[in-house]
């Protein structure tokens, strides 16, 4: 502990009351931070001779002075919590990254539901079922849906403007509801079937198209009846296949903590509806020497701030929090049974979700291991130093002819890509085509940062080019008076075929060509390319976005208030473009002659 901290002083002017408490060293970085329902007894807890935990005992020891909020409650206390631990990061709280973009299956609420894949925040002005563990089992649904009920999946700018059916209907993936192929009230039971499969209420499913198969029997309507018979046969595979609780449906979360070998993951493994739709592990930062148990309180509390939580969440180690039970229940507004595995079903699920966590360590340590291996011949080729937390940093620039100019850049660090470190810069004020100049700016403007602020340093810089290119970002870095850092040009050749790429050094020093199954030529490769992937990506959203600007404005008579109304009619740039011309004249403003004018300069 540090002799700095008066401990007796501390603990006096703490009160019993419900709080968050952060912990600082000498020099004002926060070590950790914690809730408490009653302040003065948990901070009195850490100062005490012997702990359990080791790593509790390091962050003790550097401890120079504790702050404290008093809240109203303990769980504004988590909340209050949650989002410091996020926006500080500090050294010691068990971190898990903060994913809100777990997928739904949404059902619009429009005349004609329509199905589909959704990601955000919900509302309720639709109905939305999940969340999954992955897009993937998104996709898999909806086109089972669209295969067992063939509701509608396209966007309404398309729909509201459709004269024929497309080809999902032809393919017996929609029923058509856009020409009016299927009756109203037909489509509307199609909808509330396919509400109750993802539900979980298959048998329900299976009883009324049963009926509905029989009474179309009777009236004759055969073709009608195989159709109900067809559907009958897909629920059934589905049940075969995926539903895994002996006919009940419900929602629960299987939550396994393991421990292999010093590293941790926990697996959320997610059953909707009956349906186990897959799993998903996750690794907490900043885990240290900490337990199953406490990984497992960690996610408990971050997780489910954010994410709907079902009525059941099983685990395979007891939390070392017991009041997070109770925390869930308060959250969700009703109870929440947070229990281990009672039965052999349950025993199985935590049984697949463990298994799954120790492959996905299994899976971690062996790209890790390969990540340090092409670092490792990177360095030693290059002669930098191997550092751990080396930082290599790739530019590359996209264009069309010199035209909406993007220059990206990604970083790579200890064992894999920081995509929250990339940045995309659009060029401006240089020649067409000029992508000296472009890698010039872009260089700039990435580094001159540095100078003002303590903006981690790459060890090495990438650029995707030969030696022009690489003359043009040594001058941005000696402007900025940072001519130290190391540079690489990586030039494609002239077939330009992966294996081939020459390395190009700003210091003089001959080109080097690495064999095709080098492994630092591979680690440059994957930076390269997910360089050039994210330029491009950016480059045809700037290209997109100008071009379809530029197309309604270059109309004449289309102004700023035609332009907003075209858009909202159609929902956007695509709906304009399959519109016709009647569609176009029914908009407030539009002339059939403009309209005419506008169909011709879009088709």
């Amino acid at each position: 502990m540090n002799e700095t901290l008066d401990t007796k002083s501390l603990l006096a002017t703490l009160a019993e009351l419900p709080g968050v408490y952060r912990m600082l060293d000498s020099d004002d970085r926060v070590l950790y931070v914690g809730k408490a329902k009653n302040l003065r007894k948990r901070v009195s807890s850490y100062f005490r001779d012997n702990h359990p935990s080791p790593r509790i005992a390091l962050m003790v020891a550097q401890v120079a002075r504790v702050e404290t909020t008093v809240t109203r409650s303990e769980g504004e206390a988590l909340l209050l919590e949650n989002n410091l631990i996020k926006s500080l990061a500090p050294r010691y709280n068990i971190l898990f990254r903060d994913d809100k973009s777990y997928p739904y299956i949404v059902l619009t609420r429009d005349s004609a539901p329509r199905l589909g894949f959704f990601r955000g925040a919900t509302d309720k002005r639709a109905d939305y079922f999940g969340p999954f563990p992955s897009a993937l089992a998104v996709r898999e649904s909806v086109h089972l849906l669209q295969k067992m009920f063939r509701l509608r999946t396209c966007e309404n700018a398309v729909f509201n403007n459709r004269s024929r059916p497309c080809l999902l209907y032809q393919i017996k993936r929609c029923s058509a509801p856009c020409v009016g192929l299927i009756a109203a009230e037909d489509y509307a039971r199609d909808v509330q079937m396919a509400a109750l499969f993802l539900q979980g209420r298959q048998q329900d499913v299976i009883g009324r198209l049963s009926a509905a198969m029989d009474e179309a029997a009777e009236r004759l309507a055969f073709e009608q009846a195989a159709v109900y018979r067809d559907q009958i046969q897909s629920l059934r595979q589905v049940q075969e296949k995926q539903y895994v609780e002996s006919g009940k449906g419900g929602d629960v979360d299987i939550v396994a903590a393991v421990d292999d070998r010093g590293v941790l993951c926990v697996n959320l493994a997610m059953v909707r509806g009956g349906r186990h739709l897959g799993d998903r592990p996750q690794f907490p930062a900043n885990s240290g020497d900490s337990s199953a148990s406490e990984a497992l309180t960690a996610f408990l509390y971050q997780h489910y701030l954010a994410h709907a939580i079902p009525a059941r969440v099983l685990v395979n180690v007891s939390p070392v929090d017991a009041e997070v039970a109770g925390w869930l229940s308060e959250m969700a507004g009703r109870p929440v049974r947070l229990a281990a595995a009672r039965d052999s079903l349950q025993r199985v699920w935590i049984e697949m979700a463990e298994q799954s966590a120790r492959l996905a360590i299994a899976a971690r340590r062996n790209a890790l291991s390969r990540q340090e291996e092409r670092l490792d011949a990177l360095c030693r080729i290059l002669g930098l130093e191997v550092d751990e937390d080396c930082r290599i940093e790739c530019f590359d620039i996209s264009h069309t002819q010199g035209d909406a100019t993007v220059a990206a850049c990604v970083v790579f660090q200890r064992g894999g890509m920081r995509k929250a470190d990339y940045r995309r810069f659009n060029i401006r004020d240089i020649q067409p085509g000029d992508d000296y100049a472009a890698i010039r700016q872009a260089v700039r403007r990435r580094y001159e940062k540095l100078l003002d602020s303590a903006s981690a340093a790459p060890a090495l810089i990438l650029i995707d080019g030969g030696s022009g290119q690489l003359r043009a970002a040594a001058e941005a870095l000696e402007e900025l008076g940072l001519s130290q850092l190391a540079l690489l040009g990586v030039a494609k050749g002239e077939v330009r075929k992966p294996g081939l790429e020459t390395l190009v050094f700003v210091d003089g020093r001959q080109p080097l060509q690495l064999t095709a199954e080098h492994p630092a030529l591979h680690l440059i490769q994957e930076i390269r390319d997910e360089a050039h992937r994210f330029a491009i990506s950016g480059h045809r959203a700037r290209r997109g976005k100008a071009g379809r600007t530029s197309r309604l404005e270059d109309i004449a008579g289309i102004g700023p208030r035609r332009r907003k109304a075209l858009i909202s009619r159609f929902g956007g740039w695509q709906g304009i473009v399959d519109a016709g011309v009647d569609q176009l004249t029914a908009v407030s403003g539009i002339s059939r002659e403009l309209a005419e004018k506008i169909y011709a300069a879009l088709h």
